[in-house]
């Protein structure tokens, strides 16, 4: 039997799911104990740091460093703490939260820019991974013969909460697997949004591929993302920008103002604010609203890279950090709500997905550089483009340009060049 690491392909499934009352309460219950071993682990941590930075080391400080180590397990935590011993606890959320907590680090080291691991606050959202295990007996790792398995196409059994009812795209897998591909369950995570739905994810492996490669179109395309519109390729092509998030600023905005006053008012009367029925409708209200947006956004990005990638064997966009653009104050909301990097990320995942090829160029100087003859405006003595500056005409050549149409004839040219880099 393949572990996930030896399977070729890999694949994510998420499921929206239906818990009853109880298994809502089970959901709760290991989300919090994942959220608590986890901040042990860190408040741990920080104890064998303050520890280690003291100057005299004594036999006594060793010591209770070395029993620190050997606390931040998760036998250890469960006989320190009786509550971790709870019978609807999944043994393997503790051991996944431990898990979590040391990826952090090892992440931090790699990427120092991604931060050192915080203490989890509670919030409205719930969440907590396990594992699907499979026997020893078993020859074949299945989707319907492991500890996390689907009952039929509707229903799914997983540790401690048992048979959920589930909605979603898994009857295309478990067809997969019928027409005789293995498939196995890995990591599962079980959330809850703020918006009150839960959900269901797992990380799948095969050798067989989950999807099949696309036909070969024998075109290429260069994608020029701005704010003016979502994006514009290099036949000319015009994509406008929907912008989602700024039609409903407005019912945003009411809505959270309300949410605000009938927090101050809860506080006023000394009300929790997890008890006050008011606030928690409202908050519900407000959460559904920024999921529709989100909900829009996705539809409209998963459609839009889906289409480049199928009619297209090459795509090649510029490179962007939304980090630094997002500093531009006077654009960092247009920036946010476009949804740059998760576009550029579903692009570079579906080229994988379809077999198809997705590259990313340097941005320098794309919108100032004629795509025809290569003068770049800016040198000798000519002037810059401004954000202002929709057309130009080249002043070498004389071609006249649309800026953003130009802009993704050059993407297009470097991204040919440096496939040819590469392959060189």
């Amino acid at each position: 039997m393949k572990t996930m690491k030896e399977l070729h392909y890999h694949f994510g499934l998420k499921m929206r799911i239906y818990p009853s009352s109880a298994q809502k309460t089970i959901i709760k219950v290991n989300s919090d104990t994942s959220r608590f071993v986890y901040n042990e682990m860190n408040a741990l941590n920080k104890k064998i740091y303050q520890l280690k930075k003291e100057e005299n080391h004594n036999t006594d400080t060793q010591e209770q460093i070395k029993q620190l180590k050997i606390d931040q397990n998760a036998k250890k935590m469960s006989a320190r703490y009786f509550f971790l011993r709870d019978k609807h606890i999944d043994s393997l959320a503790k051991a996944n939260a431990i898990q979590n907590y040391r990826k952090s680090w090892v992440r931090f080291h790699k990427v120092h820019h991604s931060g050192i691991p915080n203490f989890h606050k509670k919030n409205t959202e719930w969440k907590y991974q396990t594992n699907c295990l499979y026997q020893k007996k078993e020859t074949q790792a299945l989707l319907t013969n492991g500890s996390v398995r689907f009952i039929d196409d509707s229903h799914i059994k997983v540790p401690k909460l048992e048979i959920l009812r589930a909605s979603g795209s898994q009857k295309r897998i478990l067809q997969m697997e019928q027409n005789g591909a293995e498939i196995r369950i890995g990591t599962v995570t079980v959330h809850k949004d703020a918006a009150d739905r839960f959900f269901l994810s797992m990380q799948l492996g095969s050798d067989t591929p989950f999807t099949a490669p696309a036909e070969k179109t024998e075109k290429q395309v260069g994608i020029d993302l701005n704010i003016e519109n979502f994006l514009t390729d290099s036949d000319g092509v015009v994509v406008d920008n929907p912008c989602y998030y700024r039609k409903a600023k407005k019912k945003l905005a009411k809505a959270q103002r309300k949410l605000s006053r009938r927090a101050t008012r809860a506080k006023k009367e000394h009300r929790p604010l997890r008890d006050a029925k008011n606030y928690q409708k409202q908050r519900l209200l407000v959460a559904r609203l920024y999921g529709k947006v989100r909900n829009q956004r996705q539809d409209f990005l998963h459609n839009l890279s889906t289409t480049l990638i199928k009619n297209h064997d090459l795509v090649a966009a510029e490179e962007l950090r939304s980090r630094n653009l997002l500093k531009n104050h006077a654009l960092s909301m247009s920036i946010s709500d476009v949804g740059w990097r998760t576009f550029l990320n579903m692009l570079d995942y579906k080229s994988k997905l379809y077999g198809k090829v997705f590259v990313t160029v340097d941005p320098k100087n794309t919108t100032q550089t004629c795509s025809d003859c290569g003068f770049v405006m800016g040198t000798n003595g000519t002037e810059k483009l401004t954000l202002s500056d929709r057309e130009w005409t080249c002043p070498h050549c004389g071609i006249h340009h649309i800026r953003d149409w130009n802009a993704a004839k050059n993407i297009l040219s470097r991204g040919l060049q440096k496939i040819k880099e590469q392959a060189a």
